[in-house]
């Protein structure tokens, strides 16, 4: 594969994966389409014999799976997360099918890390994970029964994935670098506090504000510089504090 290509930036991530086989097909998903990095979240079982069995033949993609104790770990570095989820959500952000998601996804991954985040089998993904994502992914399906088995819905992105590939250029292109995750996610703390210390929250009873907070500033996709921004505001305020 070119080491350019943006596939490379790509994580698929599994949150707490209670089926071991799902895990292996999800490897073989990934490698039919160039996919390499899997992070587990929390995995029920791994490592495991059934996962290895039906990784059929990807278990490069396998060995090398990085195991996490918890979503900001598996996310630590991205630019970009996308939930992929069936579920309507209250306080949504920017929803994407498929075909869209792959490539607002490829896009970023041109110049850094990426992520697909998946939920459990039974569950898929709480709403606090979802709000650790900036955009929403759904993959159209019939209303009447929209469930997809996990490994069947990372092929689908996957396929996605490596068709918004064959349609882009794909050389490094020269834009303002985004905000990493691990930016973003200090950034809500310093705000947090400094609402807290102003007396604007209350963290008795935050009610859903910081959820708010997170859609708004998912849609703007912060910039580096826009972050050290925000927060020299939030220092200038401190100091008034």
């Amino acid at each position: 594969m070119n080491p350019l290509c943006p596939l490379d930036n790509i994580r698929v991530v599994l949150s707490h994966p209670s089926h071991p086989g799902n895990i292996g097909a999800t490897a073989r998903a990934m490698k039919t389409m160039g996919l390499e990095s899997l992070y587990l979240v929390n995995p029920r079982l791994f490592p495991n014999k059934e996962a290895e069995t039906r990784a059929a033949g990807a278990w490069d993609v396998l060995n090398n799976t990085k195991v996490c104790a918890n979503l900001d770990e598996a996310l630590n570095g991205t630019v970009l997360a996308a939930a992929v989820t069936a579920r309507r959500r209250n306080l949504s952000h920017d929803i994407f099918d498929s075909n869209q998601g792959a490539r607002k996804l490829l896009d970023q991954a041109k110049q850094l890390p990426v992520a697909l985040v998946f939920g459990t089998e039974m569950s898929g993904l709480t709403s606090i994970e979802v709000s650790r994502c900036q955009i929403i992914v759904h993959i159209p399906a019939n209303p009447a029964y929209s469930s997809l088995n996990l490994a069947s819905a990372v092929q689908i992105m996957a396929y996605e994935l490596r068709m918004a590939l064959s349609k882009t250029e794909y050389l490094p292109q020269s834009v303002s670098a985004p905000a990493s995750f691990d930016e973003i996610e200090l950034f809500y703390c310093h705000l947090e506090q400094t609402m807290i210390s102003s007396g604007f929250l209350d963290p008795k009873k935050p009610k859903r504000l910081m959820q708010h907070i997170r859609r708004l500033f998912s849609r703007a996709r912060l910039e580096k510089q826009e972050v050290n921004i925000l927060r020299g505001i939030l220092n200038s305020f401190e100091k008034r504090i």
